[in-house]
């Protein structure tokens, strides 16, 4: 995925205009790469999370005890994405940071059940409130 194509999946997702089938595991992850570089890291947490949310609404979807929003997965993740943001030293420019973005490791999507059991990474909890891993701390 490039920079260009990047802007445009975030520039429909945020008016909630982006095809739900569209809406992949990579698309997530280029979302969240977008608002780490491009804004203050407590702002683009808050982005990531409230936009994600309010996507899932404007397809119709919903964010309950069971489905949608995922609290732990998304926090997990963008922790990830902020250390690999920060570790890049390339200033937050998000072209450069994007040319490494996907050969990282941590975007696979079994990658979580190295720090957390299936159990507790899929339970109520898990989707409602941020839960540390019981598996292996993070490093972060």
């Amino acid at each position: 995925m490039t920079a260009p194509e990047v802007k445009d999946l975030v520039h429909q997702f945020e008016i909630g205009r982006l095809p739900k089938e569209k809406w992949t595991h990579e698309a997530h992850f280029a979302m969240a790469l977008w608002y780490c570089c491009l804004q203050p890291l407590p702002q683009a947490i808050e982005s990531i999370k409230e936009g994600i949310k309010k996507y899932n609404i404007s397809i119709g979807g919903e964010n309950t005890d069971h489905a949608g929003y995922h609290e732990t997965i998304t926090v997990f993740y963008t922790r990830h994405i902020i250390n690999y943001v920060l570790q890049t030293g390339a200033g937050r420019q998000f072209e450069v940071i994007l040319n490494g973005f996907w050969q990282q490791e941590f975007l696979k999507k079994d990658f979580p059940l190295k720090y957390y059991s299936r159990e507790l990474l899929m339970s109520k909890e898990a989707r409602k409130n941020w839960l540390t891993p019981d598996l292996q701390p993070l490093m972060l």
